[in-house]
């Protein structure tokens, strides 16, 4: 194959390109786990993922925002081409890539949007029942931490109460252009068989925001500014008395599981009358 210039990486698109082929191909048999289902690849930069991916038996769909990238693609894979999008993966409307199809997420993901990534696979969890890929060493720890954890936290509870997570395995800086200034590891997330959390699941996010962005302190506490913006919208005032009264609120959020977020859920929807 006629070799093409290189694509420079960029920092400000947070790019580290991996350049090890066996964990590029290791990565990509993580999508293994559902073979029937279709692959969006995101930020496949010089494709050392793609390549593994384009062999497995099924299609593979690739987003990039970054235009070097993209022409790099096109012409050292141009069997992509109808399937390579030129877009911002968190601007996208994930329910369109598969016409309505569920798929699996993968890619070697931007460090500095990883947690956004994750967010939004959360928005389309009805299409993304796997997700798998390489983040920072300390984020993949973040969402599979459990309770009681220093480093259980927001992303930890609103991807358990969906998915189910392993941390698959740690890859060190040296095997990037260039190496990153931390360790990376490489997770996989499968959807539970949960449809439905039975609370609300707007209510569900902001609580657990809330408690965590003051995870320091109690319950008590920490929740306060929800309560005081659920008092705001409501026309009649809610009484959160016996609520903060309970003996949860003594607990700090790391110390709950995601069905005592869903209880706290359902204590605020029943004051509110959601």
């Amino acid at each position: 194959m006629k070799n093409f210039k290189s694509v420079k990486p960029k920092k400000f698109l947070g790019q580290h390109f991996l350049t090890d082929l066996s964990i590029a191909s290791a990565i990509a048999d993580t999508v293994d786990a559902y073979p029937e289902l279709p692959i969006l690849e995101v930020g496949p930069g010089m494709g050392v993922m793609t390549q593994f991916l384009i062999r497995k038996p099924r299609k593979v769909k690739v987003v990039e925002i970054d235009y070097e990238s993209v022409e790099y693609l096109r012409r050292t894979h141009p069997e992509l081409e109808e399937n390579i999008i030129e877009d911002d993966f968190l601007k996208m409307h994930l329910e369109r890539t598969f016409s309505g199809s569920p798929f699996v997420l993968t890619g070697n993901y931007p460090y500095n949007i990883s947690s956004q990534i994750f967010f939004k696979m959360l928005d389309y969890k009805e299409f993304i029942p796997c997700c798998t890929g390489m983040i920072q060493k300390e984020v993949a720890e973040r969402i599979a931490a459990g309770p009681g954890s220093k480093t259980y936290g927001i992303l930890s509870v609103l991807i358990q109460a969906w998915y189910n997570v392993e941390y698959l395995f740690t890859v060190e800086p040296g095997v990037f252009n260039p190496p990153p200034k931390v360790r990376s590891a490489v997770i996989r997330l499968t959807r539970n068989n949960i449809t439905s959390l039975g609370c609300d699941e707007r209510l569900f996010r902001r609580l657990v925001k809330t408690t965590f962005n003051q995870r320091r302190k109690t319950l008590r506490n920490s929740i306060r500014p929800l309560l005081s913006q659920l008092e705001a919208d409501n026309e009649q005032k809610p009484d959160f008395a016996a609520l903060l009264s309970d003996p949860i609120m003594t607990k700090r959020p790391e110390q709950l599981c995601v069905q005592d977020f869903i209880n706290l859920t359902l204590c605020l929807q029943e004051e509110i009358k959601v």
